[in-house]
């Protein structure tokens, strides 16, 4: 009984070559693309684009509006954060309302 037998190189290379051949017989054998069918895939192709196109900028604007939202809510939350604070009074008013105090401290003396 004969063992295997490796192939060498010579028969590495014809096999090789043997396959491109084929491949390439293959190739020359299918017919060409027809231009309609170009046309109809480059329309497809379009559509697609414009479709992506739109969604890209309905999520853009989506995106846009939400941060629009919060910079608004935020606005809100600060305003609403001044208006609880008590109001910082000047010093006239600090220096009336300190003597207002004196004045009811003397009068309740006498």
């Amino acid at each position: 009984m004969a063992g295997y037998k490796e192939p060498g190189f010579q028969d590495r290379q014809k096999a090789a070559m043997e396959a491109r051949a084929k491949a390439l017989e293959k190739l020359k054998a299918k017919p060409p693309v027809d231009p309609e069918v170009l046309a109809e895939r480059a329309a497809k192709a379009a559509e697609r684009e414009k479709a992506q196109a739109e969604k890209r900028a309905a999520a853009k604007a989506e995106k846009e509006a939400k941060a629009a939202a919060e910079r608004e809510a935020a606005e809100q939350a600060r305003l609403a954060e001044e208006a609880a604070k008590p109001k910082e009074r000047t010093a006239e008013e600090l220096k009336a309302a300190r003597d207002a105090r004196y004045a009811a401290r003397k009068a309740r003396k006498k």
